[in-house]
């Protein structure tokens, strides 16, 4: 198991790499709406990953006692970027796609680095705590808020990060991605559940 300091100077170290990665993809796209930009999962989910990098590696060096909401925390970051992972090597990559970042560093930083990262962290951290399963739900609240967003937008000024949920296919076809993306989410969660630390709540 890695040390607290050490731990918090990985943290900080893969915080800085996404302030990077993201800061030069916004460059390298030109003129773009922020709210488009922002709007994509992967870039919201590594800058709440690197926000929970910080902040994890300030309350270890202050050996901030470790917290229920704290693991959920930890649990749901780690569960979103696991996702942006799996998504984008199983779906994009194989396709050759950049996944809405062009510069090659920068998406392996955000697509691959990130989600390892997230991953390792969570399972051996000093402060990994397990999450009562009847949390989970939690887990599941912050993307389904962003499908909302996202279907909102596409009805009105038609702009939508991902084909998949475009209302154009209909909104029954809709209602099934979005099912099953809550499914993944959910089956995500339960898997990085399960071989963490004892139970905090």
């Amino acid at each position: 198991m890695p040390s607290a300091v050490v731990t918090a100077a990985l943290r900080l170290v893969v915080a800085a790499l996404v302030v990077a990665a993201v800061v030069a993809t916004l460059l390298a796209v030109g003129p773009v709406r922020p709210f488009d930009f922002f709007g994509f999962f992967t870039i919201q989910s590594n800058v709440i990953g690197a926000v929970v990098a910080v902040i994890g590696a300030v309350r270890l060096l202050r050996r901030t006692p470790v917290t229920t909401a704290w693991s959920v925390v930890r649990w749901c970051a780690a569960t979103y970027l696991v996702i942006v992972g799996v998504v984008y090597w199983a779906l994009l990559a194989p396709l050759a796609a950049a996944g809405g970042v062009p510069l090659p560093w920068a998406n392996l930083v955000l697509h691959a680095l990130t989600p390892v990262a997230a991953l390792v962290d969570l399972l051996l951290a000093p402060d990994r705590r397990r999450p009562a399963v009847r949390l989970l739900p939690l887990v599941l609240v912050y993307p389904l808020v962003w499908t909302a967003v996202v279907l909102v937008r596409g009805a009105t000024d038609g702009w939508v990060p991902y084909p998949f949920l475009s209302p154009s296919q209909g909104y029954g076809v809709v209602a099934a991605w979005v099912l099953l993306v809550a499914g993944a989410f959910a089956g995500a969660a339960a898997l990085l559940r399960l071989p963490l630390g004892r139970r905090t709540a």
